[in-house]
Parts: structure tokens; C-alpha cells; sequence
């Protein structure tokens, strides 16, 4: 049961729409470019990772979106938060969405060949990070306490490629050469995923 907060707290509080931290910087990367082109990538390659990467981070944008909305909240941040979602593409990422501009940022960079648009997309993820998502955890875990709690410690912030269930003594005694693959810390490992507060 989600806790009552007055209406002017209910909301994260967020001043910027997430959006804009990845289309500034690549507006800035524009100009870069425009002054110093440097290149990094070139034939039929670039077209291909270009565009999966738009198409994939697209994606991800319209299904987290729909989810959200198909589950009865708002997907807006700017707006209450109703419920946690965490089925679909919430299962694996607690923020599609925002990984989702991440991906499409890389894209664009492929597609138009500059390496400040490559740095455009980290430099968009580190902003969200610290300016949207760390306000967006304080406001769940007041509303929601221990619920998303919950779910944060089984589920990691950006990527987490596990089915979310722990492992069974009957796994390992069946399959001991099985541990479900996780991407943890940069690191992309195989092993079970366990989650802490990133």
C-alpha cells in the first residue's frame, strides 16, 4: 500500500524532462563536430550498428512507456507514480526507458560517424543518473517503502540479464556448469544477479 504524501510531494521533482540530457549534449557534440569532425567508424558497419542501435533504443522507449501506462501509471516523471511495474522490460532494468536514450544517442553517433556524439551518450546517462533517477528512487522508496525496496534490491538500475528467481539446489545439481549470464558494474559475467541499491 502506497503511502499518502501531500500533493506537492507527491511527484519526484524532477526540473528537467530526460530527454533534454541527451539532446543537449548531442547539440553540443553538433557544433564540436561542426568545428573539429573526427570520425571513428566507417563502411556499411556504421549504417548497420547505427540504426540497430536506433531502432533498438526506440524500442525501448514506446514498450517501457506502454508498460507503464498499460499497468495504470504514469510514465511521466513530472507526475505522480501510482504503483511499481515490474513486469515486462522492468523485469531486467529498472530504467528502460532512460536506457533506452542511451542507446539511441550511441546510434546517432554511429549514424553521423563523430566520436563527440559517442561521448554525447555517456555524458546523457551520467546526467539522468544523478539528476532524474536518483530523485526518482528517494520519492518510490517514501511512497512505497518497502515495496520498492524490494524490488530494487532484485533488480539493478541500468541491466541485469537474469530471470530474477534464485537459483534452486536442484540447479545445480542437474546443471552445474549453469549460472544465469548478468551484466553488473560493467561487467558482463556469468553468474547469479544479486542486487543491491545500483
Amino acid at each position: 500500500m502506497p503511502a499518502e504524501l501531500p500533493p506537492d510531494k507527491d511527484k519526484p521533482g524532477i526540473v528537467i524532462p530526460p530527454p533534454l540530457l541527451f539532446v543537449l549534449p548531442l547539440a553540443v557534440a553538433f557544433v564540436g563536430d561542426r568545428l573539429m569532425p573526427i570520425g571513428f567508424v566507417h563502411g556499411p558497419l556504421r549504417w548497420i550498428i547505427g540504426s540497430l542501435l536506433v531502432v533498438a533504443g526506440l524500442i525501448l522507449n514506446i514498450a517501457g512507456f506502454v508498460t507503464q501506462r498499460r499497468a495504470g501509471t504514469d510514465p511521466i516523471p513530472f507526475h505522480p507514480t501510482t504503483r511499481i511495474v515490474s513486469h515486462g522490460l522492468y523485469r531486467f532494468s529498472r530504467n528502460p526507458m532512460y536506457l533506452g536514450f542511451g542507446l539511441w544517442t550511441f546510434g546517432i553517433a554511429f549514424l553521423l560517424n563523430s566520436v563527440w556524439m559517442l561521448l554525447a551518450a555517456p555524458i546523457g546517462l551520467v546526467l539522468t543518473d544523478r539528476l532524474v533517477i536518483a530523485k526518482e528512487e528517494r520519492y518510490l522508496e517514501r511512497k512505497f517503502g518497502e515495496e520498492y525496496l524490494t524490488y530494487k534490491r532484485r533488480v539493478r538500475r541500468w541491466l541485469c540479464i537474469t530471470d530474477n528467481r534464485p537459483s534452486t539446489r536442484g540447479d545445480a545439481q542437474q546443471f552445474p556448469w549453469f549460472r544465469r549470464p548478468c551484466w553488473k558494474d560493467g561487467t558482463f559475467y556469468r553468474g547469479v544477479c544479486r542486487n543491491r541499491d545500483r
